[in-house]
């Protein structure tokens, strides 16, 4: 079927470069996607720099981009349910033989021309809804999705708080709000990130930094502090915040990847007010379906987490981008 550009990571330290692959073929069972946009997460960063390691690899090379949306190209044998030109939206993960696989990470994503997809993993799009923001659903909207509703079981009328409100955290707040949060507090060292915080439904904006945080935490959250607090950042001194601020019974919910260990420092306290840490990691496939429905009835507005888009060819300067911060993004893509 010819060639193709990806952008692939070598294992080993051999680093990442785009490519002249070949086209992939659909298997029984498979769907081949034109890919139209993916998204480019903090875990790609973690990913090329050896942070998280794509574990179990057939190989030493994987086409990263778990975020990926396009449109049916060819189906192979045993595919029903699809049309050439269908617009589709990719689960993260699927299932290759029975083993669980992570689309981007231990078998081929979508920063590619084409890329194939178990058929199940193939979620349709309704009409209206942009290839730019569909991609980003499966992990930056469905991984705090699937935190608040799943992990943290987020009631209406609870006062919840939020670390670190970037890729993940601002659709946090964004869906905290949806299900009836009460406050939301924000919490992010960027002036600009607490804006935008504001400015997607957080109540509540604060500094880590500011010496009257702890102060300002519980006047806006009330003396009992938070149901629910969640780390976005995957940074020590935020969880240690977090853990701080729970309320009796609380949850904090560790969403953000870090290598640095995590310490319940007083231990009697935590254990006397019987508080939970949870962790989480991704979604089910049942939360992007539900998410393309919201989005689709124009309960979610994603209008405004595409901060930048840049060519498949430039893969590279986008990760570096997104590694410096700059412009302090929601999401960037890659479009082929």
């Amino acid at each position: 079927m010819g060639t193709m550009l990806a952008g692939r990571l070598t294992t080993g330290g051999g680093g990442f470069a785009v490519e002249e692959v070949p086209v992939p073929e659909p298997g029984p069972g498979q769907v081949l996607i034109q890919v139209r946009a993916a998204g480019v997460c903090l875990s790609d960063v973690h990913l090329i720099q050896g942070m998280l390691e794509p574990h179990p690899l057939s190989g030493n090379k994987v086409t990263l981009g778990h975020e990926t949306a396009g449109v049916v190209t060819a189906l192979g044998k045993g595919v029903t349910g699809f049309d050439e030109g269908d617009p589709v939206v990719l689960q993260a993960g699927e299932l290759r033989d029975g083993v669980p696989c992570t689309r981007g990470v231990n078998i081929d994503g979508g920063w590619a021309e084409y890329t194939v997809a178990a058929a199940e993993a193939v979620v349709p799009l309704p009409p209206g809804i942009p290839f730019e923001q569909a991609c980003i659903i499966p992990d930056a909207v469905s991984t705090p999705w699937a935190s608040i509703t799943a992990t943290a079981n987020v009631r209406p009328a609870e006062a919840v708080a939020v670390w670190g409100v970037g890729g993940l955290g601002a659709h946090a707040v964004q869906l905290l709000r949806m299900v009836g949060a009460c406050p939301i507090i924000a919490v992010d060292p960027l002036a600009a990130a607490r804006e935008r915080a504001l400015l997607l439904g957080a109540d509540t904006a604060l500094d880590p930094a500011d010496p009257e945080f702890a102060a300002l935490l519980r006047s806006a959250a009330g003396a009992r502090g938070v149901a629910a607090a969640f780390d976005f950042a995957g940074v020590p001194a935020a969880r240690d915040q977090a853990l701080s601020s729970l309320a009796e019974r609380g949850r904090l919910v560790l969403v953000g990847l870090t290598d640095q260990p995590f310490t319940i420092k007083d231990n009697l306290w935590f254990c006397r007010f019987r508080q939970q840490v949870l962790g989480h990691y991704g979604s089910g496939p049942e939360d992007l379906v539900d998410l393309v429905r919201l989005v689709g009835m124009g309960r979610l507005d994603l209008s405004g987490s595409i901060s930048g888009i840049y060519p498949l060819a430039e893969a590279a300067a986008a990760v570096d981008a997104l590694e410096r911060k700059e412009g302090n993004p929601i999401r960037l893509l890659l479009t082929p």
